[in-house]
């Protein structure tokens, strides 16, 4: 029960950075992109796609946090709640990052996993703003902002990715179609 404080902080903590920066409105301040780090995505099939089509693609939150690294209220997240056996995937290009047998749940808000399903899909990033460091998470492959990741998470890992569920699509067991979640085609 030694992190339950801590859980307690980091909720209050992620409700006053999201209060305090408009996201819970889906109004954060974009990331302009000198500010943003430049990610070496060392894939062979990589997805690199302009602003405008990442625009013309995504909903508004969805450009909003996977493309300038926004974050969606919590508990709001239609994901939050998902216990059917499958895969999450990439909003943003589809790879495979979250087996469902590894979410947990973790009372921030956010769906919550223990590892990804290949370590080499999600990168980890220094993120030090709103002067607190913590590690962000981004797909390899299209370099979509997913969420963070902390010490805090159940065995075997201990680790806890705490992911925003509009990064997300869930794809059922069995099925290879995935649900956009209302997303744009």
């Amino acid at each position: 029960m030694k992190l339950l404080p801590f859980r307690l902080m980091t909720i209050a903590l992620c409700l006053a950075v999201s209060t305090s920066t408009g996201c819970a409105q889906s109004t954060q301040k974009p990331v302009a992109e000198s500010d943003a780090p430049k990610l070496k995505l060392e894939r062979p099939d990589k997805v690199v796609k302009t602003d405008a089509q990442w625009r013309a693609e995504l909903t508004d939150i969805e450009y909003n946090v996977t493309r300038q690294k926004g974050t969606e209220p919590a508990f709001s997240g239609k994901l939050l709640e998902v216990k059917d056996a499958g895969t999450f995937t990439c909003k943003c290009c589809d790879l495979p990052l979250f087996d469902a047998s590894t979410k947990f749940k973790s009372g921030t808000g956010w769906p919550s996993f223990y590892k990804p399903i290949d370590e080499k899909a999600v990168l980890n990033v220094p993120d030090n703003s709103y002067g607190w460091s913590r590690t962000e998470n981004v797909c390899s492959r299209c370099g979509a902002h997913l969420g963070h990741v902390f010490n805090d998470g159940p065995a075997p890992t201990g680790l806890r990715y705490c992911m925003n569920s509009v990064s997300l699509k869930f794809v059922p067991k069995g099925e290879t179609k995935t649900d956009d979640e209302g997303g744009k085609p």
